[in-house]
């Protein structure tokens, strides 16, 4: 491929950096931190693939695509819920809500926890969080209630390099 690739990420606990990392390696792309990006060089790739961690139902760092007139970019997301059974559609909306701006496609891998590494403010809103979804009524939970319930206090780690298999291809297929 001799088109020139950025792939971008903001990652608080690693899970979505390793994906980028993967992601980079395989389409030979420049892999950059969200917080180095100078946006006047982001014009020179043909092509922008981000990936950010889900938080509070939307994606963080995304707010690139607002400031910048990057057109041609792919998402990809990171959360805790297994993305075959979870809906995205809500945070793609929170993440993207202007029409004229959106993703060429977008691509969902599941992450991971360590609870001993959390900051003070996400081990407090995990906690807060586990003790709403823990009320709900069992009908109610959704996968990513569900993910918050089985993990909670604990370390894992779902991150599977042969999930980024169906973004890669949409990449070298777009930029044939």
């Amino acid at each position: 491929m001799n088109h020139k690739i950025a792939v971008i990420y903001q990652s608080y606990y690693d899970t979505t950096k390793q994906y980028a990392k993967w992601i980079s390696k395989e389409l030979g792309a420049d892999l950059i931190e969200r917080n180095m990006v100078l946006l006047s060089t982001l014009n020179k790739y043909d092509l922008v693939i981000y990936g950010g961690g889900l938080y509070v139902g939307g994606i963080i760092g995304v707010d690139l695509f607002s400031k910048s007139s990057v057109s041609r970019f792919v998402i990809f997301t990171v959360g805790l819920a297994d993305p075959k059974d979870t809906d995205y559609a809500k945070a793609m909306t929170k993440s993207f809500p202007n029409q004229s701006n959106q993703p060429l496609q977008s691509f969902h891998f599941r992450g991971g926890i360590d609870y001993s590494k959390l900051s003070f403010m996400h081990r407090n809103l995990m906690k807060l969080l586990g003790k709403m979804v823990a009320k709900k009524p069992l009908p109610e939970l959704t996968s990513e209630n569900k993910a918050i319930l089985e993990t909670y206090g604990k370390r894992v780690n779902f991150t599977d390099k042969s999930s980024i298999e169906p973004l890669v291809s949409f990449v070298k297929e777009v930029l044939k």
